[in-house]
């Protein structure tokens, strides 16, 4: 509020001390002679002031305000950038199984915090903090998601992101492919589909953006912010992605036309998140192609993921699956948007008791942009999940908040 309030103050004060110093002038019509006072043939031209007086009365006042409020920050780089990230939701869960009884809730799914410092135009340290429920003691912590420095050039077309950063493929899919987070993961960490991975790790990213081309290639511990690592094996991910219209070099948003074609995965032999059906330590090895078209009247996007030679997660990572979602704009402001996720476990010894077992999950909802801040959502969510022994339907109400 004081970062309004301040210049409303300074602008009151600036435009009294206008009037009070403003002389008006007159022209004659016949000579073009200025004047201060009125006469024949004298036309009024309007008020004016003396610019180097206002000048230093609107700073002196600017500076006697600053004084009373006390408002001070200091950095020892010239731009901070400080924003925030909120969904808030409700959701009642009818469950299917005989394990679980039917839930009511309103939940806070996610509370960033983020402060950027960029020390040039480009270049920047990022700090981003997270809330999370401890399922221990049930209360409410926080914690590291993300912090890192961006050095912006530092190949032709590439900026590296070293810290712990984002992962080489959700983030991507988040801003092109699935705008919906705030109401399910993306289908490769969502729990009721793929199941394979998380959106940051500590290690290096590697970010290629041209025209026709651009890319996401890391090394990182592998286990995620989630994990803890262990000896000397790094995760090796990548997203390499065909612009076919160009759009590589932009930020991309929903009424803007692209069509993007990427091939992306992880190869890491040694995963100390969860173990293999053995419990050792696992093999986190999958590749996947996406594709997806966008247009201001809709989205249509699906990808393909072949998991069949990771042991991650008891077998649960086993497997093979693919997933398609699309998005109608019928009228200004508003979206239908739908999804489909479906998994298999490969049926073999190394998975264990999951081989065979599939998932299957259904998204349908309705979402209206309030404003550029907020959005609310309201959908369905269906799974039928025989790999972790869970069926239920969601209902969700979202506001997804941007600041």
């Amino acid at each position: 509020m004081k970062k309004i309030v301040i210049p409303t103050v300074v602008a009151t004060i600036a435009a009294s001390t206008l009037s009070a110093g403003a002389v008006t002038l007159y022209q004659d019509k016949n000579t073009g002679a200025i004047y201060t006072k009125p006469g024949a043939d004298r036309v009024e031209l309007g008020d004016f002031i003396n610019a180097k007086e206002q000048y230093i009365e609107s700073q002196t006042a600017l500076s006697k305000l600053n004084k009373k409020m006390g408002i001070k920050v200091k950095a020892k780089v010239p731009v901070l950038k400080f924003s925030g990230k909120h969904y808030i939701g409700y959701k009642y869960t009818d469950d299917k199984t005989t394990a679980n009884d039917d839930a009511s809730t309103f939940e806070t799914r996610r509370n960033y915090f983020q402060v950027k410092a960029y020390w040039n135009k480009k270049d920047y340290v990022r700090l981003t903090l997270d809330t999370y429920q401890n399922s221990t003691t049930n209360d409410w912590a926080v914690r590291l998601k993300y912090a890192y420095i961006f050095i912006s050039d530092i190949l032709p077309n590439t900026g590296v992101e070293f810290g712990q950063s984002h992962r080489s493929w959700i983030d991507w899919e988040e801003h092109h492919g699935w705008w919906y987070r705030s109401i399910s993961k993306t289908f490769i960490e969502d729990k009721h589909a793929a199941d394979l991975t998380n959106s940051a790790d500590i290690g290096v990213n590697f970010k290629t953006k041209t025209p026709y081309f651009s890319s996401e290639i890391g090394v990182y511990n592998g286990e995620g912010y989630h994990g803890k690592h262990e000896g000397t094996e790094m995760s090796y991910e990548w997203r390499l992605t065909a612009n076919v219209l160009g759009t590589g070099k932009k930020k991309v948003h929903m009424d803007d036309e692209y069509f993007d074609i990427s091939f992306l995965g992880q190869y890491n032999n040694d995963n100390y998140y969860k173990s293999d059906a053995f419990g050792n330590p696992s093999k986190k090895q999958w590749w996947g192609i996406h594709a997806v078209y966008n247009q201001p009247q809709f989205l249509i996007a699906g990808m393909y993921v072949d998991s069949s030679s990771s042991t991650y997660n008891y077998g649960k990572g086993r497997g093979t699956g693919y997933s398609v979602n699309g998005e109608f704009r019928p009228v200004e402001k508003w979206s239908v948007l739908g999804r489909y996720d479906y998994w298999e476990v490969e049926k073999d010894a190394e998975a264990g008791s999951y081989g065979g077992k599939d998932k299957n999950q259904y998204i349908v909802g309705v979402a209206y942009d309030y404003n550029k801040n907020v959005k609310f959502i309201g959908n369905v969510t269906s799974y039928d999940d025989k790999v972790n022994k869970a069926k239920a339907d969601n209902i969700m109400f979202t506001a997804e908040v941007h600041w």
